[in-house]
Formats: structure tokens, sequence, C-alpha cells
């Protein structure tokens, strides 16, 4: 608790002539509120490796567990590396990260989540669920601080959403791949969609941000036409194939879900002479996508703050622990890597993974 808080139950507790022995919790939580501070925010922290989960209420330490949509990906390495970071920097905070095999392992992540809530062992709960509405049912009546993480859970139980502005986001890379078309010399500047998982709402947010700045630029979102891939770049690479098969004079512009689509869509046109000339648009802004822009195999992305998101994230948590009110939406923060920008943020990204 807060030495304030502390003092008046102590103070208490002495005028009833009761010995003091400085322990106690709350309702609803296993273990005695953090005495540490942890309201200071860092994105300079390097990767730390979680301990071992299951809080003492009397040390004053509390555990955390957060559950991803999948370790399987750099994003969500880079995730995982914030969280690990808060917990490093502020002792008696342990975080437990896992996710499943896939962003479709979805009866994993749920045996996940039932597991962590269930087990006691946790004081909260981050959670980057594959399916919100799940995850609403799954939470419902939580009373420990349960906070959302890169995609929205529309559920009373939430205290705060971390993530990216993802609708805005998307259609700020949209401006910039149209501007980028035009200057390639792009007279009809066409974009398709290479998308995620059907349904899911980031990836539906992402879709609708890309053809309002698409649009608002001057160019054209060939809504109909969208590929849903599920967020693999294997399937990518077979959207791809059926676009230039449809498209055979090219599409001015090529946008993506995440940048692991985004780079094996434009492998896989590379020896394509209609798409020479096409904007490949990914979004994530990952050490991959800063390489591939680099070496002139993807035009640009839409970089999220991985990092800073899964360190915030648990920074909210921490704050909920400690009786402070939070804000709805938590931004972590967005930019567009472009060959101008993509050194500088891949040695950034580099040094949080202490490479």
């Amino acid at each position: 608790m807060k030495k304030r808080v502390l003092a008046v139950v102590m103070g208490a507790m002495m005028a009833m002539s009761l010995m003091a022995c400085g322990g106690g919790s709350d309702s609803g939580s296993t273990s005695e509120p953090a005495s540490t501070d942890s309201e200071t925010a860092s994105t300079d922290g390097a990767d730390a490796d979680a301990k071992d989960a299951g809080g003492d209420s009397a040390s004053g330490e509390y555990n955390i567990s957060v559950i991803l949509k999948t370790l399987s990906a750099e994003y969500w390495n880079f995730v995982k590396a914030g969280c690990d970071a808060y917990a490093a920097e502020n002792p008696g905070i342990t975080v437990d990260v896992k996710g499943p095999t896939s962003e479709t392992a979805f009866d994993e992540q749920q045996n996940m989540i039932e597991t962590d809530l269930s087990s006691g062992a946790y004081d909260a709960f981050v959670i980057s669920p594959l399916q919100a509405d799940m995850v609403t049912t799954l939470i419902a009546g939580e009373e420990k601080p349960v906070i959302a993480l890169d995609t929205l859970i529309e559920a009373p139980e939430i205290r705060t959403f971390v993530g990216t502005g993802n609708e805005n986001a998307a259609a700020m890379g949209g401006k910039a791949a149209v501007e980028a078309a035009k200057a390639a010399g792009w007279e009809e500047v066409n974009a398709i969609c290479i998308t995620g998982v059907q349904g899911d709402s980031t990836a539906t947010a992402r879709m609708t941000g890309y053809q309002k700045g698409i649009e608002e630029a001057g160019g054209t979102y060939l809504a109909d036409e969208t590929q849903y891939a599920d967020a693999v770049a294997d399937k990518a690479v077979n959207s791809m194939e059926a676009i230039m098969q449809n498209h055979p004079e090219g599409v001015a512009i090529i946008c993506c879900n995440n940048d692991d689509m985004a780079v094996a869509a434009a492998r896989a046109a590379a020896a394509n002479e209609a798409y020479k000339d096409t904007i490949f648009l990914g979004f994530n802004g990952d050490k991959t996508a800063c390489e591939a822009i680099l070496n002139d195999e993807l035009t640009m992305s839409v970089a999220q703050e991985a990092y800073n998101m899964g360190y915030m994230a648990v920074e909210e948590a921490v704050k909920a622990l400690n009786g402070e009110e939070l804000e709805e939406f938590t931004d972590s923060g967005c930019d567009v890597v472009t060959k101008d920008n993509a050194q500088e943020r891949l040695d950034t990204l580099k040094g949080y993974l202490g490479e």
C-alpha cells in the first residue's frame, strides 16, 4: 500500500493497543500492494527474463500474468521485452509472459487465460486477445485488474486499453503510401489490402484506417478485393499470387496487416516487372521490416512501439493495483518507417533485445 495508507492503518491499530505487524491484503487480491516506486516509465531497458510466478502477500510483491497473441513472431517478442524490462527495473514486480503457438491457436490461448484466472497466483492480468468476445466472457466478474493490450476488449473489467490507435496509425501509413506511389510514377493509384484473420478487430481497424488514408490522399482502395491471410507470411504469398493473376497490369499499393506479410508479398512479386514500382506497406516496424526497407525489399511500414506497449501495459497494471484511476486508452505511439529513418529504428530495436 502507499505509505500514507499504511500510516493510517498502523495508527488505528496502535490506538486499539494491538500489535502492528505491517501486513494485510485487500479484498479480491492475493497480495499486498507493492511498496516499490513504479511510476517512472522508460523505453531504454533491455530484455530481462521473467521469474517464477506466485506472489507473497507478506512481502508486498505483485505477480502479473501477461498473455500475448503468440510468442512466435518478432513483434510479440518486443512486447515481451518491454514487459520484462519493467519487471527488471522495479524490484518486487514479477511478470509471467506467455502466448500460444500461433495467432490462430484460439483454444490454446483460451486455456492459458482460464488457467491463469483460476490459479490464484496472479494479482493482475494483461491480455492481448485472439478472440476479444471470448475473453469478455472469461473475465466477467473478475475483480483483479485486467489490462487489454494491442487489441481492445470491450468489457467493464478492463481498466485500460494499451496499444496503438490502429485506425489512425494505418490512415497515416495509407497517406504516406499514396504520396510514395505518386512519386514512383503511378497515375492510377489503386490499393489492395492483404490482412489478417477475418473478423479480428485489430485487422478491421487497420483496414478501415488504410482505406481512410488512401482515399483522403487521392488513391482508390479496392475493398472488394481484400485478401485474408490469417496474419502469416506463407498465406500472404498465396494472396499476392492471386492479386498478380487478377491484375497483370500491376497495382500501385499493397498494404498489409503486418510486416511478415508485407515482406512475403513483396518477395513474391519481386520478379514481376509490372510490380517493380509497387509500394509495399507493412505494419509493426519490426527489425525484419527495417532490414527489408534498407535492402529495397519493402517500401515502408507503420511502426508500432511494441516495446513501449509491453512496458506500459505492466506499468498500468501496477498503477491499478496501487489504486490509481487509469485512462480508458493508453497510446503507446506510432510512426512511419521509410528508408530515411529505418537504420535509426533498427539500432533502437536491437538495443531493446540487447544485441
